[in-house]
């Protein structure tokens, strides 16, 4: 399959299946200039040694199919073309795809759970999966990932008409891992599609989630929360492509950082095409810094092409606790460092408290909570 050029957006120019169509990042190019490309250990330039191993273990309600498939299975790459050089390298090297299909009005009586173990982080690992809602069902799909590893993945999600997906992705690695994934989800006409990104371990996590919208009336939700420490390298970068009128995007990605060289890095890309008219749609992205010695670079980038929309805007913040908040709560008889906690947890807790999944919910906030007991403690407490 050739290269096909994207000339709307400079950080989606290209889209191929085929590695060579791309170059070697050098960290110069816009979509690589906050990623520190020694850390990806070979992931973006071929070098990496193709020996790791990601075990999977799946728990799916009767209802839903599941199945391991080879490479030459016909529903693979339908929903996507690879965007970037580690996209490419990892359609190109997995051997076995995961292919999960919700049948057509079926509900999902339970979520399917797709848990991912990494046992080594020398060798690279690739993987693949397709999830197909067929129209008028739902489902909820949780995407685990733990261990260690050195790991490129490509996840494609087929929303038909009138069909619902929320999809649930944990980052929760071991100290030394390195995670590259692309996801992304294709919805038919009055589809919705949610989908939650938690990315709290590893030593370098880059995901990508994107959106495209094959019919009228497609409804999407992204949300993100991530908690970087010291030495973390935890980036999302987002593309919602409006190409079809009277669709709907929000996105809303909140992180907490503390430690020295914890870097976080959130790019948010919008288009909104000329074809697209009454789209509405907002991005948002916000920073808490908890330390001296962290890095935020929060980029949203919004292009309309039609003045016909229903609504379109980003924002993004980043800054340090507000001591007024912490003043109010140290007032009325509240220790400061269990002020400091509640302000975090009212922070990160508004995105946490939408993941339904009662399991995961819980998880996420345990993981919360031990990330602010490695805090460091403050030099000072803010003046009254």
């Amino acid at each position: 399959m050739g290269l096909d050029t994207r000339p709307l957006s400079t950080l989606h120019e290209k889209a191929s299946y085929e590695v060579a169509d791309f170059e070697v990042p050098t960290g110069r190019e816009e979509e690589w200039r906050f990623t520190p490309l020694r850390r990806l250990k070979g992931l973006h330039n071929g070098t990496a040694d193709a020996s790791g191993k990601v075990i999977s273990e799946i728990e799916t309600p009767a209802e839903i199919k599941v199945e391991t498939v080879g490479r030459d299975d016909e529903r693979l790459g339908k929903a996507f073309v690879p965007s970037d050089r580690v996209s490419a390298q990892a359609w190109t090297s997995f051997t076995e795809a995961t292919v999960v299909t919700v049948p057509q009005e079926v509900e999902a009586s339970a979520p399917v759970v797709i848990r991912r173990h990494g046992e080594d982080a020398s060798g690279a690992a690739y993987g693949h999966t397709t999830v197909i809602v067929e129209p008028f069902a739902k489902a909820t799909v949780v995407l685990s990932h733990r261990g260690s590893a050195l790991y490129a993945e490509n996840v494609e999600f087929v929303v038909g008409d009138s069909a619902s997906l929320s999809v649930i992705s944990l980052q929760d690695w071991a100290d030394d891992a390195v995670h590259v994934g692309r996801q992304h989800a294709k919805l038919g006409r009055d589809a919705r599609f949610t989908s939650h990104n938690i990315s709290l371990g590893g030593d370098l996590v880059r995901i990508s989630p994107s959106v495209e919208y094959a019919e009228r009336g497609g409804d999407a939700e992204l949300y993100g929360v991530y908690f970087a420490d010291g030495g973390q390298h935890l980036e999302h970068r987002l593309l919602v492509d409006h190409a079809v009128a009277t669709c709907r995007s929000r996105v809303d990605y909140r992180g907490a950082l503390q430690d020295q060289d914890a870097h976080a890095v959130w790019i948010g890309d919008v288009i909104i095409r000329a074809e697209a008219e009454g789209t509405d749609t907002y991005e948002l992205n916000r920073n808490l810094v908890l330390t001296d010695g962290t890095r935020v670079d929060s980029v949203p980038n919004l292009e309309i092409l039609t003045g016909e929309v229903a609504g379109a805007g980003h924002a993004s913040a980043s800054g340090r606790l507000d001591d007024e908040h912490l003043f109010y709560l140290q007032a009325r008889g509240i220790p400061f460092d269990q002020a400091r906690r509640m302000v975090v947890r009212g922070f990160l807790g508004q995105l946490v408290d939408r993941i339904q999944v009662e399991e995961v919910r819980e998880k996420v906030a345990a993981a919360i909570e031990a990330e602010l007991d490695r805090a460091p403690a403050p030099e000072t407490e803010p003046a009254r």
